[in-house]
């Protein structure tokens, strides 16, 4: 390929690509101005007039109609400049790769050039760059040179791949290309993974492999479950996923409409950059914990999932600590989410539990008198109807009670402890009641009687609220009820009762009695609630995503599917980095299977690992037992080296050693990954003199780059250039359990791994050992 044409087309492109540019800023600035003008001016288009019928309607037509208007301006007005921030990185990079292709049945073979946007020439009709979503892209990602084919709404198109080119365009130069049908392939793969890594994951539409492609394209079913080995690309295939669909189906699904569940704050802004790179917006993101805080805050404190993992990372031996770990597995089970549902069917015939409804400090109606009521009433109806009426009835005590309340002394002490503006406000209220106008008020002669109605009503009206939602069920007792013994259990469990039953009974017990919730309490318990008060769907999303899913209880996947019925799933993780007590060797992810039924799901696996160099693959891969399935990279690097070290001093005087000489190689990212975040804090305390160094917590919100000291649990899903292990003793790393966590944290490193050891090295290093993969 003659290279100086080559540079000649990308100069002829940019051209147009500038030209667009000017006129959309010239755009954007108008339909800006519009938009405050719009603003600035709404009320003067408007004639607000409502004296008579007619008059009022043809004052809302004309709000409406301005409404519109205003709409419309700013719809254009933002689409233009999502138009125009997509353009404009097309400037710096406007293409990175081009297929030949010739299609059956026509005379010519076209060149497709492909990019993160489409590129039309002045007339519209022919496409100078085509969008790596399109149909025809799929070609590029697919195939080798020779037959291929691709997929149109209108049907399968087949032809013949001819060539297929990688380019490596920079500020609008031409640095390099690469005839992938006769140089090895995956170069510009090679160069990106060589790179260090900064704060923010990038998008990999330039190096997307076939694999990765099938996963990004995929569209049948509600379900798709990515297993994926650490390093496989799994988050970044994600976030390319979800722009893929939004190109898709941009006329019926918009980013709001998509949710990607986290594994925690930082991580979300790690990501954050992906979307907005390939000119569209990001979806909402959230995690796990954050929606059962929003929930359940008002009335427990809710643990987190970090806590739950540190108390099991770092509590061995304590008191029921066994019983503990024995309650997070059961409570995740699909078992304990069987026995919720019938729990709940139950309900309709006995157990129902509710709160007394007390007004100053005395009983209006007793929690036995709504249980009586409750079961003797209204038998027949569904059991949310039953419990509407219900609190209708509880209501009508409540205004009985009004009127009893309106002679009470209380209510004149009121009435005499009222300031002026009070007494004004309630003369307004009664006055407007009676159908006075504002400027006639003063002519209201307020009674005594009224005044001491409305201080009464508003004094109930926080009850009335509380009643209105429900808030008299007492949800606390219902949950309890199931943990009062094995016999209450029994009948709603099928299966065997975990042995420690007694001792999760009482843990459960004196938890939620004192208000608190621990993290394998939560989901089940609002799942309960749920149940008992009618689901809170969410039907507008569309789509969701939940990343390390591995960390997801089968009770929690059976939860969300309740929570979005409308939405298709994708599932992305690796039962290797399945850290959380709930995890088993029994659990993967063909359970997930049955969430949607059989037909509607569909499981694909990728074992080939991108992150970290060959030697760092080699060496991580012997540390799971089913490593032998994960494929390293062909990308050289340095074995991963393992330094005993007798004292603490010792070990914090190497370490800071090896982060001066890791920095002076150019590395920008640094993590001393320690197993708990009380091993982390410890580390900090030696270390933090080391200019930069920082320590990340549960609570950080951004990823921040440098040097860090981080918990397992938090690097999850992060890479960084160079990790170092703090302590991979025996001492630290002996217990079986801890096999994955150490897995993890060994593969978030991309160039470089030192792991340390205090003593003893932990035992799952011996076959890497044995076979020569880790220096020591």
């Amino acid at each position: 390929m003659n290279r100086e044409l080559e540079q000649k087309r990308v100069d002829s492109v940019i051209k147009i690509l500038v030209k667009e540019i000017n006129r959309l800023e010239d755009e954007t600035g108008r339909r800006k101005s519009e938009v405050i003008q719009t603003r600035k001016n709404f009320w003067d288009e408007v004639k607000v007039n409502t004296d008579t019928f007619d008059d009022y309607l043809e004052t809302i037509i004309s709000l409406r109609q301005e409404a519109q208007a205003l709409s419309v301006i700013q719809t254009t007005h933002k689409h233009a400049s999502k138009r125009l921030s997509t353009l404009t990185k097309m400037q710096e990079i406007p293409y990175f790769g081009r297929i030949d292709f010739l299609e059956d049945g026509l005379p010519a073979t076209e060149q497709i050039y492909i990019g993160i946007s489409s590129l039309t020439d002045a007339s519209g009709e022919d496409f100078l760059i085509y969008d790596w979503r399109a149909p025809i892209s799929s070609v590029y990602y697919d195939y080798q040179p020779g037959p291929a084919k691709y997929t149109t709404p209108g049907g399968v198109v087949e032809g013949v791949l001819e060539k297929k080119w990688q380019y490596i365009i920079r500020g609008g130069v031409l640095q390099s290309m690469f005839d992938t049908s006769i140089t090895i392939g995956d170069e510009i793969l090679q160069q990106v993974l060589g790179k260090v890594t900064d704060k923010k994951m990038h998008n990999i539409v330039a190096t997307i492999q076939q694999e990765q492609n099938r996963i990004i394209r995929h569209d049948q079913g509600r379900l798709l479950i990515v297993q994926g080995a650490a390093g496989s690309g799994k988050t970044s295939v994600a976030l390319q996923r979800i722009a893929y669909l939004l190109y898709k189906y941009r006329d019926r699904m918009n980013a709001d409409q998509i949710i990607l569940f986290s594994p925690n704050s930082m991580f979300s802004s790690y990501v954050s950059n992906v979307l907005p790179e390939l000119g569209e917006e990001n979806m909402q993101q959230v995690t796990f914990q954050d929606y059962l805080y929003n929930r359940l805050s008002d009335e427990f404190e809710v643990e987190s999932p970090f806590e739950q993992l540190e108390y099991v990372l770092t509590s061995h031996g304590a008191p029921f600590y066994s019983s503990r770990l024995a309650s997070i597995r059961f409570k995740a089970s699909i078992q304990f989410f069987d026995a919720i549902l019938s729990y709940r069917q139950s309900l309709e015939l006995e157990g129902m539990q509710f709160k007394d409804i007390t007004f100053r400090g005395k009983p209006i109606i007793s929690s036995q008198q709504i249980i009586d009521r409750f079961y003797s009433h209204d038998t027949q109806l569904r059991f949310h109807n039953r419990l509407e009426k219900l609190k209708d009835w509880i209501l009508e005590q409540v205004k009985e009670k009004t009127r009893y309340e309106w002679a009470q002394a209380w209510v004149q002490e009121e009435i005499e402890l009222l300031s002026n503006e009070e007494y004004y406000k309630a003369q307004i209220t009664l006055a407007e009641k009676r159908g006075y106008k504002k400027d006639a008020v003063a002519d209201y002669d307020m009674e005594p009687e009224a005044l001491a109605r409305l201080i009464v009503q508003q004094k109930l009206k926080p009850l009335r609220r509380r009643i209105r939602k429900l808030q008299f069920i007492n949800y606390k007792e219902i949950y309890t009820q199931l943990f009062l013994d094995r016999a209450k259990i029994s009948r709603w469990l099928e299966g065997e009762i975990p042995e420690e039953w007694d001792a999760i009974c009482l843990g459960t017990i004196e938890l939620v009695d004192d208000a608190k919730l621990s993290y394998e309490d939560a989901t089940p318990f609002l799942l309960l609630k749920e149940l008992i008060q009618g689901f809170h769907t969410n039907s507008s999303i569309k789509h969701i995503v939940v990343d390390e899913a591995q960390d997801y209880s089968p009770f929690q996947f059976e939860f969300l599917k309740r929570l979005f019925p409308a939405a298709k799933m994708t599932v992305l993780g690796d039962f290797n980095q399945a850290i959380f007590a709930h995890s088993s060797d029994k659990n993967n992810f063909n359970l997930l299977t049955n969430l949607y039924g059989p037909d509607q799901a569909e499981l694909i696996t990728i074992n080939k690992s991108y992150r970290s160099t060959k030697p760092i693959v080699e060496f991580t891969k012997r540390l799971v037992p089913n490593g032998e399935q994960i494929i390293p990279f062909e990308r050289d690097g340095e074995l991963p080296v393992l330094r005993k070290i007798n004292t603490y001093d010792e070990l914090h005087s190497s370490i800071a050693l090896k982060i001066e000489e890791l920095r002076n190689h150019g590395y920008q990212s640094i993590a001393v990954i320690c197993k708990s975040a009380e091993e982390s804090s410890r580390a900090y305390e030696a270390l933090s003199h080391i200019d930069g160094m920082k320590l990340l917590k549960s609570s950080s919100f951004d990823f921040e780059q440098g040097i860090v000291i981080v918990p397992s649990y938090l690097s999850k899903g992060i890479e960084f250039d160079a990790v170092i292990i703090y302590d991979a003793s025996e001492n630290v790393y002996g217990d079986e359990s801890l096999r994955k966590v150490f897995y993890t944290v060994c593969t978030r490193a991309m160039h470089c791994l030192e792991l340390y050891s205090i003593g003893t090295p932990t035992p799952f290093l011996q076959r890497a050992l044995d076979e020569g993969f880790i220096q020591v």
